[in-house]
């Protein structure tokens, strides 16, 4: 399981692992997330539910050593959860990352 999380990292620009799908969030920190990204013209990042997945969902809070999902990547990293998310889309850090990895234009 380690070694899927790890590939599904390493193979996509941004992954959020939330509960339900980007298309249909299944709880609202994971809509909150979803919602985010687009409004940042993120459309095609990868979403892992982990709502399908028992395991996973244990899995990738251990991966991580973050307690709540989603849990969002970008560039093979991990950012945070939603609500590291809202500040830095506060504070303006999330549009320079997302530039600054050239997941967007500036």
């Amino acid at each position: 399981m380690v070694e899927h999380i790890t590939n599904t990292i390493e193979n996509n620009d941004v992954v959020v692992f939330m509960k339900g799908t980007k298309k249909q969030p299944q709880c609202g920190f994971s809509q909150y997330v979803a919602v985010l990204m687009k409004t940042y013209g993120v459309t095609d990042f990868k979403d892992v539910n982990v709502l399908a997945d028992a395991t996973l969902r244990d899995q990738i809070k251990e991966f991580s050593n973050w307690p709540t999902i989603p849990q969002v990547y970008i560039k093979g990293q991990f950012v945070g959860g939603c609500d590291i998310m809202r500040e830095m889309h506060e504070d303006g850090s999330l549009r320079e990352l997302l530039t600054q990895e050239n997941i967007i234009e500036a």
